[in-house]
């Protein structure tokens, strides 16, 4: 039968807390091979498919927060980044050879990682030229403005690695996850089958245990 996580998870506590603590239930499983250590191992499963649930419900929350903050920090540094670049071109109308230079011809990358490339370039070699420092400061764009909208550049490099990181710790959390909810979900099958035939004549304790008659 399958399953729902949550479903799994709630059977299971049922099951194994009210085996392991029914003394003619246990008589009857321990006939068919199941001590009470066996059920305690059952019990083991099941706090280890809990508790990795709720670590990958935590990283995965840890992902949506990284993935806010980072589009939070993109937002700020394109608005910077833009206006910058907008005067930018009106400060070098014409001039092919520096809009090249500065990478501000065409359209700006959409995504992450092309735009960034676009701002790196933009901002490295602007500040590191003091012939276009020059010019740009007649247009009230200065090198303490450039470092600012810089930083900001290096804001979104931070979250984007932040992002990453918690990505791929939601993703190792989720294999776990699923790793041990199969781990139990196999123990229940095993147990179920076990309990209806050492309880078969008494319906109303494999009832206590959380299994119904079959429809």
């Amino acid at each position: 039968m399958v399953r729902s996580t949550e479903r799994l998870l709630n059977d299971a506590r049922i099951m194994i807390n009210n085996a392991l603590t029914d003394p003619f239930i246990q008589d009857r499983l321990m006939e068919y091979g199941y001590t009470s250590d066996r059920i305690q191992a059952g019990k083991a499963l099941y706090e280890i498919a809990l508790t990795t649930l709720q670590k990958q419900q935590a990283d995965y929350g840890e992902q949506i927060s990284a993935t806010a903050a980072l589009n939070q920090a993109w937002d700020e540094a394109k608005a910077s980044y833009m206006r910058l670049v907008k005067i930018t071109r009106v400060a070098f109308k014409g001039d092919a050879g520096t809009a090249t230079r500065l990478g501000i011809t065409g359209k700006r990358k959409d995504n992450l990682a092309g735009w960034l490339l676009q701002a790196q370039q933009f901002y490295s070699n602007a500040l590191s030229s003091p012939d276009l420092l020059t010019t740009l400061a007649k247009y009230g764009v200065t090198p303490a403005k450039l470092e600012a909208a810089q930083s900001e550049m290096y804001a979104v490099e931070v979250a984007n690695q932040r992002q990453e990181k918690e990505k791929g710790e939601a993703q190792d959390a989720t294999q776990a996850r699923d790793a041990a909810i199969a781990s139990l979900n196999k123990w229940l099958s095993d147990f179920v089958a076990i309990a209806r035939i050492a309880l078969e004549e008494r319906p109303q304790l494999l009832e206590s245990l959380g299994i119904l008659k079959p429809s």
